[in-house]
């Protein structure tokens, strides 16, 4: 159960429904930076409190089961197929159908749910030895132990997702957003306090984490539910209108969200066979590579897809390219920058987060060099939720599926051709990015041929007609290059100069940072950690600004975000 989790708001529109998205935004974003903040302080006092060694190895490992179930079921994939079934309940004036389709859903998959972790409880030791299969038999008990004690999240995680997808489809955002942020405080509490009352201590922060999953995740939204006045009552009739479409839905879409976790899997299985310490840099190096995907991916594709299921359903598939290609593009605008810069910043951020307790006197260098690999991917994986989200808005589950598989088939093959350079370790957090890069490139390409003019109303240009110009804001209202705005396409045009554009200016700025930072002191003790933080704060915010400047008088119309922003936040 990692802390998951956008893009940023998508350009202002006259209309209401894309309004709607850009508030949705702003509330995704502020509670998933909070909880992504949350998060790398819970890995900080994790790494001062016990270090980084064979214990917080075994507590990564005990998460790889649990991580999967949260990654296929709770993290998204259930309320990924139902929120499309439920808005459309909603917008076409059955609401009385919607609530009787939750009930059968909740219901259902609750039996699902709980014979799924009774199993795994059962059999908790050799999936232990599945999971970790470089480790000595010694940690395994460890391992159980400690899987053992989350597993019963699970069901919050479950149940909780299926709440925050009604409330994300009746454009409730707040409260979802709690969620994350309840859970890190958990694990916080748990690695502080009750680590001083079992052995080992590490144990402890297992505790904190189920009971952080059950307030945040079961407590919390049922206030908000009773207050939109859900309707539940328990039933198994199948025959509900809307439960089979949703359960043909979720199935593609459970293998989809649940690529990130066989990523996670896969690199922390063969993490087991190098040095003990290897498993925790993974992670933590993934969780730091997360807070953007978070922050400037999960959270405006959770905020857009509301949006984008009720063009879907009613129509207007004009509305919906603009505001997914608009999307997509403020997310290649502000994490293209943040791929390049974490790279050269990678020693820096590593410092700030975890050198301190038990963690200043360990080795983290395996850490920088993890983080280094996982921030050439960054970008590709903050485009992949929205265009996940893009598929299950129209519906198309299976596309995304198919090549979610051809795209892990190639992340195994480049593991086991990189492993065996001199990269080493470093291999694993290479390959998932060049995967990344690669999946986002085939969906992207995909979806424009799902979502053409010609499949869903409008005629294509005549041949000979000039190819669609890049976006502009009086494009977004009377259509581009010819096409009207029913008959506007996905103009991939738009979106790879964005890309090109902004790759320019990000390496521009940080090669410029990555040689002002050999003029600068290293600093001893926590000194170290003083001198990470001044030139983070320093050198990393000049250097977005002088990204914003430079974009800006390349005429980048994205860069109007920034704009918008600072307004919102003077008024």
């Amino acid at each position: 159960m990692s802390d998951s989790p956008s893009e940023s708001p998508p350009p202002e529109s006259n209309s209401p429904k894309m309004s709607n998205v850009g508030k949705a935004s702003v509330i995704m974003v502020a509670s998933l930076f909070l909880s992504r903040t949350l998060g790398i302080f819970r890995d900080t006092v994790m790494t001062a409190q016990f270090g980084v060694g064979i214990d917080t190895d075994a507590y990564r490992l005990a998460f790889q089961i649990p991580d999967l179930i949260f990654f296929a079921l709770a993290g998204g994939a259930l309320s990924s197929a139902f929120i499309p079934v439920f808005s459309e309940f909603l917008h076409t004036d059955r609401e009385e159908d919607a609530w009787k389709l939750f009930s059968v859903v909740t219901t259902l998959m609750s039996v699902i749910i709980i014979a799924v972790i009774a199993g795994l409880w059962i059999f908790a030791e050799p999936v232990a030895h599945l999971v970790a299969p470089g480790k000595a038999d010694s940690v395994i008990p460890l391992i159980a132990l400690m899987s053992r004690i989350v597993l019963p999240a699970q069901f919050a995680f479950f149940v909780g997702g299926l709440m925050f997808g009604t409330l994300y489809a009746k454009q409730m955002f707040a409260v979802p957003g709690l969620g994350p942020n309840v859970y890190n405080l958990g694990i916080i509490f748990g690695a502080i306090v009750i680590s001083n009352f079992v052995v080992p201590g590490i144990v402890g922060m297992s505790w904190g984490a189920l009971g952080g999953a059950i307030f945040g995740n079961l407590i919390i939204p049922l206030f908000a539910m009773k207050k939109i006045g859900a309707k539940f009552r328990p039933s198994l009739n199948l025959s509900q209108p809307g439960v089979k479409k949703v359960f043909k839905l979720m199935l593609p879409v459970v293998l989809g969200l649940s690529l990130p976790g066989v990523y996670g899997l896969i690199m922390q299985a063969f993490g087991t066979y190098y040095k003990d310490g290897i498993n925790t840099a993974l992670d933590l190096a993934n969780k730091l590579m997360q807070a953007p995907l978070g922050i400037f991916g999960q959270s405006l594709a959770l905020a857009v897809f509301p949006t984008l299921s009720q063009f879907f359903a009613q129509k207007d598939m004009g509305s919906y390219r603009l505001q997914l290609a608009s999307t997509l593009r403020t997310v290649l605008y502000i994490t293209v920058p943040i791929s390049a810069l974490m790279w050269v910043f990678a020693p820096d951020i590593v410092a700030v987060a975890f050198a301190y307790g038990k963690g200043q006197n360990a080795d983290l260098s395996a850490l920088v060099d993890c983080l280094r690999m996982f921030s050439i991917g960054i970008f590709a994986w903050c485009m992949q939720p929205v265009l996940m989200r893009g598929f299950f808005a129209i519906q198309n589950s299976v596309t995304p599926v198919i090549l979610g598989t051809v795209t892990t088939a190639a992340f195994l093959g480049l593991t086991y051709a990189l492993k065996a350079t001199p990269l080493e370790y470093r291999a694993l957090p290479l390959a998932s990015s060049i995967s990344a890069i690669l999946l986002a490139g085939m969906m992207l390409v995909a979806i424009r041929s799902k979502i053409s003019p010609s499949l869903f109303g409008g005629t294509p240009m005549a041949e000979g007609t000039d190819a669609p110009p890049p976006y502009s804001t009086k494009e977004n209202e009377e259509g581009v290059g010819g096409w009207s705005k029913s008959e506007e396409p996905l103009d991939l045009n738009s979106i790879l100069t964005t890309f090109l554009k902004s790759a320019a200016a990000a390496i521009l700025v940080a090669g410029t940072c990555f040689v002002l930072l050999k003029f600068v002191p290293l600093g001893t003790g926590y000194g170290k950690n003083v001198f990470s933080l001044l030139k983070l704060l320093g050198i990393g915010l000049t250097a977005a600004w002088t990204y914003y400047y430079i974009t800006r008088a390349m005429g980048m119309t994205e860069s109007s975000y920034f704009e918008r922003a600072l307004k919102k936040v003077k008024r």
